[in-house]
C-alpha cells in the first residue's frame, strides 16, 4: 500500500445524510491521516442512490473541501444499494484464457443474476480463485452498476470541480479499511456491517476475499420516519429529536423504545441472512462481526445482534488502520467520527489507476 502525491486519492463518501472526506499520506507502509471531516446534508438531496439536487449537493462538497483545506482534486467515490449488484459466481476455468474472453463470458452469465438490462449496466469482475467444490470451475466476483448512476456521480463531482478517478462499491471501501486495520492478522471469517441512514450493507470476508455481499433498505431513516409520524414533524426535526435524545413531543423513554425495536428488527434480518449463508456455504461459520455506520450506535442493536448470532459483535474503529496525529485530531473528535468514517477512509486508500 504505497502512495505518492501523484497517485493518492482523496476519499469522498457521499451519503444520504452525511458527506465525509478523508485524505492520507504514508509513513512507511502505514497510511497517515492528513485530513478528515464531515458535514450533514438535508434530507432529499439523494434518494436510493439517485442524486436529486445536483446544484445544492455540489456546493456542499465544494464547501467541505474548502473548509478542510483539501487541495487535491483527484478523488475516489463509491455507491451502493439497489443500483449495484455484487455476486460471486462460478465459471469454467477455461474461460480465463484471456481477460477479453472472460469478460464476454461473464456478461453472458451476468444476465441471469442482474435484474436489469445488461446494456444499462457497467460490468466488472475479479477472479477469486479455484472453486473448492469443482476443480474445473473458478469463483468470480461479479460487480455491476447502473450506467446512469455512474454518470450522475461523475456529473456531480465534475460540477464540484473534482476529478473522480475511481468509483468503488461501499462494501469494498469498508473492506479496504478493515484489511488495513487488521494489519495482516487472521481474524478468520468476518462479517462487516455498515448501517447508514437508508441502507445497510453486509460483506462477509475471508482471507481478504469477499464471500458474500448484501444490501438492504434498513437504516436510521426508519427511526426518523417513525419519530416524524409520532411527533407530527418533518424529517429534519425528527433527526434533531433523535440526536437530542427526545423532547416535549417524544420522551427519551419512548425514543429509546423505538430505537430498541428497530435494532431488534435489523438484528433479526441479519440473523436470517447469516442462517441462510451458513446453510448453503462451504466456507464454514462466521467468526466475528464488526459494525459501523450511525446505526451501530442505536440502543440495544449490538447486544441484540450478538445474542441472536451467538458470535462476538463489536463496533469497528476504522482509525485503527491509520496513524492519527493527536495534535491534529483530538481523541474526542476521533471517537465521535469513528462510526461514520469507514467508507471515506477506505476510499482514501485507493490509488490512481486502481482496478
Amino acid at each position: 500500500m504505497i502512495f505518492n502525491k501523484k497517485s493518492h486519492l482523496v476519499g469522498l463518501d457521499i451519503g444520504t445524510s452525511l458527506i465525509k472526506v478523508a485524505e492520507m499520506k504514508t509513513s512507511g507502509k502505514i497510511p497517515v491521516l492528513q485530513k478528515f471531516g464531515f458535514t450533514p446534508i438535508r434530507p432529499g438531496l439523494i434518494e436510493d442512490g439517485q442524486i436529486i439536487e445536483m446544484d445544492e449537493l455540489s456546493q456542499v462538497i465544494r464547501t467541505l473541501f474548502k473548509t478542510h483545506n483539501i487541495k487535491s482534486k483527484n478523488i475516489a467515490i463509491s455507491t451502493g444499494g439497489s443500483s449495484v449488484v455484487v455476486k460471486t459466481i462460478s465459471m469454467p476455468s477455461a474461460a480465463s484464457s484471456s481477460e477479453a474472453a472472460l469478460l464476454e463470458s461473464i456478461r453472458f452469465e451476468a444476465e441471469q443474476y442482474i435484474p436489469y438490462d445488461i446494456d444499462d449496466m457497467n460490468v466488472d469482475f475479479q477472479v477469486l480463485g479455484d472453486n473448492d467444490g469443482n476443480a474445473d470451475q473458478m469463483n468470480v466476483l461479479l460487480v455491476a452498476v447502473k450506467k446512469d448512476i455512474v454518470a450522475s456521480y461523475i456529473e456531480l463531482t465534475d460540477q464540484a470541480g473534482l476529478n473522480a478517478q475511481v468509483i468503488d462499491v461501499d462494501s469494498f471501501a469498508l473492506q479496504n479499511i478493515y484489511e488495513a486495520a487488521s494489519k495482516g492478522r487472521n481474524d478468520g471469517m468476518t462479517m462487516l456491517i455498515d448501517v447508514g441512514a437508508h441502507k445497510t450493507s453486509l460483506n462477509i470476508v475471508k482471507d481478504n476475499n469477499s464471500i458474500m455481499m448484501r444490501d438492504s433498505s434498513s437504516g436510521l431513516g426508519q427511526i426518523w420516519e417513525e419519530i416524524s409520524s409520532e411527533a407530527n414533524c418533518n424529517i429534519d426535526d425528527a433527526v434533531k429529536i433523535f440526536l437530542g435524545g427526545g423532547n416535549e413531543s417524544i420522551s427519551a423513554e419512548t425514543l429509546d423504545e423505538m430505537s430498541q425495536n428497530f435494532g431488534k428488527m435489523w438484528s433479526t434480518e441479519i440473523q436470517n441472512i447469516v442462517k441462510t449463508f451458513h446453510s448453503k456455504s462451504n466456507y464454514g461459520k462466521i467468526d466475528n462481526v464488526l459494525v459501523t455506520g450511525g446505526g451501530s450506535l442505536v440502543s440495544g442493536f449490538i447486544n441484540s445482534l450478538s445474542e441472536g448470532l451467538v458470535i462476538p459483535v463489536s463496533i469497528f474503529n476504522p482509525f485503527e488502520g491509520v496513524i492519527v496525529n493527536p495534535k491534529k485530531f483530538t481523541e474526542s473528535f476521533i471517537n465521535q467520527s469513528a462510526p461514520f468514517a469507514s467508507i471515506a477512509l477506505g476510499l482514501a486508500l485507493r490509488k490512481v489507476n486502481d482496478k
